[in-house]
């Protein structure tokens, strides 16, 4: 595993604009709230922020962010509607709505309703004033408990904290125990620029987390493995996530294509632990971790 790699360094002040592109692309990809809001005088507004995340269970709080134009540094309609209106529907935007969802984002005047300009439907919310996006596979009515603003410069953030109230989803979407399958949502989500990804079946992985017990760590691996030229660091992650180092299983040492290594790579140590460490990457790509490790243990 090959942890050398030279790095440029940008410092917040003197590299300001450069980090004002730049960080757009490393911090992601970011999901989006898709916002619906309200002012005193009735006027409802739609406009997305990725600037989004959940950040508490209980209670159940949403932020995000309306960030300050960079042109003038005047604040947007959403953010206005909020401080008049405390109150704020966050809409999920998946792969069907992603491109209605940018078109919200047009800066379109005040007295323009952008429900009408994408084309979306506005279904009433239960407890709040502000609309619904009937469109949107996940919708949460909250109340804006409090507006974090970071300061008055262009660009500068106002963190918005939302406690949602009430979560409506789409029922074709929830099992009989009332779960998501998370490939059925197709989510989308910003990166920098006008790049955009999407959440599909092929790109879902699941990286094993021990809640109640603790990984050995790489610290603990044999030399062997954990200075290998040919596992990568997602490899002895993988390894390295079991409670306890694994003892020798006696069936293991039977693995024919073992057999054929050790008989083709008799007298090239180097070369047979280079095609049994391929191999044992190959296994755990495929989430074979238990045979993985017998392989590296009995060769």
């Amino acid at each position: 595993m090959n942890s050398t790699f030279e790095t440029v360094t940008f410092e917040s002040v003197a590299d300001k604009a450069i980090i004002d592109n730049l960080i757009k692309y490393a911090v992601a990809p970011r999901p989006i709230c898709f916002a619906s809001t309200i002012d005193g005088a009735g006027k409802v507004n739609l406009s997305p922020f990725s600037y989004f995340n959940l950040m508490s269970h209980q209670p159940p709080i949403c932020v995000f962010s309306p960030l300050r134009r960079m042109r003038d540094g005047s604040t947007k309609h959403t953010l206005d509607n909020i401080h008049e209106v405390n109150e704020v529907v966050i809409n999920i935007v998946n792969y069907d709505m992603v491109q209605q969802q940018s078109l919200a984002s047009t800066e379109y005047g005040k007295e323009i309703n952008e429900f009408d300009k994408s084309g979306f439907t506005a279904i009433p919310s239960i407890q709040i004033a502000p609309p619904r996006v009937a469109e949107s596979p996940v919708q949460l009515e909250c109340s804006v408990r409090e507006i974090v603003a970071l300061s008055d410069e262009p660009g500068a953030g106002n963190l918005v904290i939302a406690e949602i109230l009430y979560m409506h989803v789409h029922k074709h979407l929830l099992g009989e125990d009332n779960t998501i399958q998370q490939k059925d949502l197709d989510l989308v989500a910003r990166l920098g620029g006008d790049w955009y990804c999407r959440v599909t079946d092929e790109n879902l992985f699941i990286v094993p987390k021990p809640l109640r017990s603790l990984g050995i760590g790489l610290d603990q691996l044999p030399e062997k493995i954990r200075f290998s030229n040919v596992l990568t660091g997602n490899h002895l992650g993988l390894l390295a996530n079991v409670e306890t180092l694994p003892t020798i299983n006696e069936t293991q040492k039977n693995d024919k294509y073992i057999k054929y290594l050790k008989l083709n790579f008799e007298g090239d140590s180097a070369k047979l632990t280079q095609k049994v460490h391929e191999y044992a990457g190959k296994l755990l790509d495929a989430g074979q971790l238990d045979k993985a490790w017998q392989i590296l243990l009995s060769s």
